[in-house]
């Protein structure tokens, strides 16, 4: 507890004054009486004198001279501790801690915020107490620590919503969409900047405005959509040049020339970063400095002038080393490894990016589920390069590890989380060995692919006797058109329909969709056919990334018109390490009294908003998907569940009671919560008039404890979702997760005949008990295209997981 001089002068006085009238002696009460009001006339001297120092400092902050508003500011602070002023004290100490902020010493400034912390809950000083911790949530924010940030920031915000803190929630509301924005999750971020923006619009906050106006344009720029951003840059330099802020605008200045820089305006580009340059190194900024730096790096970089990038790189990397500027040294770090590859000194590239995706895995630790997937979308680009870096080096069997490394890793913990959540603090970085066992385990060829560039095409093929190979695909040679158009073109000659609420019919050009799987099988099947085991029950697990997560593997036609399926029994996984996974799913002890199946089939559509404010429209009914469903019941014994039978509230506690899942029914692809875990599978609806009523959604299914040994979702575009750095997002990520080793998807919808049979052949094959889930799926497509031979009727279902 704070006691100052003045206090202890005032208290002498108040007890001297009380002596003195009660002994009665006049003349000496006057003279400590106006002792007294002398006092007191001199501590509000003292504190208008601290509330000038402390503007003083705030306008000298403003134009950058840090050194100068510390000293202010502590000249401020001196006065109100000596006059007992609390309130004041902690006021300045937050003053202090934004100074050494700006100036990168965040442990010196967390030492201030924490005093002020300290005194604004003494003095029930809720206002004080909300902008320090906001300004804490800063700290946290700029070392990366993006959970505790998010934290701070919404213990600021409760506050001030209770307080009616308009100013303060513009800025708590501002450095939230920061965070979103530096996690890669860009609408959540943009609706966060569009509450703050009007916020400080209403209350005239033209700084805070500004600040908005340039982080939204920041949104529009990692987007790609340049024009609409620097019309905002624009707007937020305006008026930090208007209000003499050179700090801010520096960075605006930064932005402007990445703009042009993104444009390939190299010259422009260079003017708007000197500009920035300039600005920081005279206000002493370090951060902006180390930001404008490592531009200045990646404008000669990308004209070829190595060297001189190089130069600039390491100094952007020593001054962001010394602030504690992880994310931004991440960053550097990347870019010089990328640059001593362009310049052939592989070992130092290796050097360098191996310390970066240190770096990231760091930062990435302690984030949620969806925190972790969008971060490692920003991140993936290093894993590329070291992939580069290794290969040219000849070593290929790390580059594997790597390729393992930057894939699927927020669904591995995941997963781990759920079922085994004593080892995650471990780390899951799978070695070579560890990659040869789980080939051994699943006694299959594991086929991994890794598209390190839009040139350079990496495929490993892991076989059960331990043996490793390595193929690298030059996709400028290959390729006449980008990898993505080519799958995409591809699923489009099959004849590919849109989601489940909007019916497209494309015309199939036969001689198209051969040119097409053929294009696909000579770059993905033909290097490495020659490994591929010739005996077609023995099982290829297709490991994809990026657009091949989509690419129709069975359907994939040699030069003699053979699919891919009649050579090869087919499974899926989104990384090798999740099948280790799946199999000691499949090995855990399950109750034995489950059913042994669950068939769920047309039930009763709900209507679905795919957007807040839209229409909600109608689901089609699907007359052949009950058919199937009761087809697929007669094998198990047991009664579908169609119609009003298959309302969600009745079907959500039987999902943990069966063997098998089977629902035939719409699949769709929106992310229907908002949660960013896109998908959702249609069931009856309860009638309780509730938005989107009868959707169970990916984000439901997380929150399950299934038994299944297999779920079959015979509904179209199931195995779609959203493509990340992590995999596909959607349904059959969270099916998985919720337990189940085995899933059946399909890439697209397929029509109602052919689905049927193929689901009641593979269930027959499968029965028998002598062939696995993969065997018996195989010779179902086999079947199923002799009475249906377009692709599109029988390629669109894929197995992710185990085969047994």
């Amino acid at each position: 507890m704070l006691v100052s001089t003045a206090d202890r002068l005032r208290v002498m006085l108040v007890t001297l004054l009380l002596f003195f009238a009660v002994t009665g002696e006049l003349k000496a009460v006057a003279v400590v009486a106006n002792l007294t009001l002398a006092q007191a006339q001199t501590a509000q001297n003292q504190k208008d004198e601290a509330d000038r120092l402390n503007k003083q400092g705030i306008q000298q902050y403003s134009r950058g001279q840090f050194q100068e508003a510390l000293a202010t500011f502590q000249q401020a602070l001196d006065i109100q501790k000596q006059i007992g002023d609390r309130s004041g004290v902690g006021a300045t100490l937050n003053n202090i801690g934004l100074v050494y902020s700006r100036l990168g010493q965040y442990s010196k400034a967390l030492e201030h915020y924490q005093q002020a912390l300290a005194i604004s809950q003494q003095i029930n000083d809720q206002t004080g107490e909300g902008i320090t911790f906001n300004n804490i949530g800063d700290i946290y924010s700029s070392q990366g620590k993006y959970p505790k940030a998010l934290e701070y920031f919404q213990k600021a915000l409760d506050i001030q919503q209770q307080t009616n803190d308009r100013y303060g929630i513009g800025a708590t509301l501002n450095n939230i969409g920061l965070i979103y924005s530096r996690l890669g999750q860009y609408p959540k971020a943009l609706d966060y900047y569009q509450q703050a923006l009007a916020i400080r619009q209403q209350i005239g906050d033209r700084s805070g405005e500004g600040i908005t106006l340039n982080n939204i344009g920041r949104i529009y720029e990692s987007q790609e959509q340049y024009s609409k951003a620097l019309e905002y840059y624009q707007q937020a330099l305006a008026i930090y040049q208007q209000i003499g802020d050179p700090s801010v605008e520096g960075s605006i200045l930064n932005n402007i020339g990445f703009i042009y820089f993104s444009q390939r305006q190299y010259p422009k580009a260079l003017d708007y970063y000197q500009q920035a340059l300039a600005i920081h190194q005279q206000i002493g900024d370090p951060f902006g400095v180390g930001t404008t730096l490592n531009n200045i790096g990646g404008n000669y970089d990308s004209q070829g002038q190595y060297l001189k990038a190089l130069d600039y790189y390491q100094q952007a990397l020593a001054i962001r080393q010394q602030i504690g500027d992880r994310s931004g040294e991440g960053i550097t770090l990347n870019n010089i490894g990328r640059v001593y590859s362009a310049l052939k000194k592989y070992a130092d590239a290796e050097r360098n990016l191996v310390a970066a995706i240190e770096i990231w895995e760091s930062l990435r630790s302690g984030l949620s589920d969806q925190s972790k997937i969008f971060i490692f979308d920003t991140q993936e680009f290093t894993y590329r390069n070291m992939q580069v870096a290794l290969v040219a080096q000849q070593k290929t069997n790390q580059a594997l590890e790597v390729a393992e490394r930057g894939r699927a890793k927020a669904f591995i913990e995941l997963i781990v989380s759920k079922h085994n959540p004593e080892s995650l603090q471990k780390k899951f970085n799978i070695n070579l060995e560890q990659i040869k066992q789980i080939a051994q385990t699943q006694n299959a060829s594991v086929v991994e692919y890794s598209i390190v560039s839009d040139k350079d095409l990496y495929i490993w093929v892991v076989q059960p006797t331990g043996k490793v190979e390595f193929r690298s695909i030059d996709l400028k040679k290959s390729l006449n058109i980008p990898l993505a158009k080519l799958v995409t073109s591809s699923r489009e000659s099959i004849g590919v329909r849109g989601s489940a609420s909007i019916e497209i019919e494309r015309i199939v050009d036969a001689a198209e969709q051969k040119n097409r799987l053929q294009q696909l099988h000579k770059l993905l099947i033909d290097p490495i056919a020659d490994i591929l085991p010739k005996d077609p029950d023995s099982h290829v697990i297709f490991i994809p990334q990026g657009q091949l997560f989509l690419v129709p593997f069975a359907a994939l036609q040699d030069a003699n018109g053979k699919y891919l399926i009649e050579k090869h029994t087919i499974l899926t996984a989104p990384a090798i390490q999740v099948l280790d996974l799946t199999h000691q799913q499949r090995l855990k002890p399950r109750p034995a009294d489950l059913q042994a199946a669950l068939v769920v089939g047309n039930p009763t559509m709900p209507k679905v908003t795919t957007k807040l404010g839209d229409p909600p429209q109608q689901l089609s009914n699907l007359a052949g998907a009950e058919t199937e469903a009761n087809e697929v019941a007669k094998i198990f014994k047991t009664q579908a569940f169609t119609k009003n039978q298959a309302i969600k509230a009745k079907i959500l506690p039987k999902l943990s009671q069966a063997r098998i899942i089977h629902l035939a029914t719409h699949g769709l692809l929106d992310d229907f919560k908002g949660l960013g875990v896109p998908g959702a599978v249609a069931l009856a609806p309860s009638g309780n008039g509730e938005l989107n009523d009868g959707l169970l959604t990916a984000n439901e299914i997380l929150d399950l404890k299934l038994n299944a040994d297999l779920v079959v979702l015979s509904a179209c575009d199931t195995g779609r979702g959203e493509i990340t750095g992590d995999g596909v997002i959607g349904l059959s990520r969270s099916l998985i997760t919720a337990g189940t080793p085995s899933v059946i998807v399909s890439l697209w919808s397929v029509p109602d005949a052919p689905t049927a049979e193929l689901m009641t052949e593979f269930y027959r094959n499968w029965q028998q008990g002598k062939l696995n889930k993969a065997q018996a799926l195989r010779q179902a497509m086999l079947t199923t295209m002799k009475q249906h031979p377009n692709p599109k009727s029988w390629a669109a279902f894929t197995l992710i997981g185990e085969a047994k």
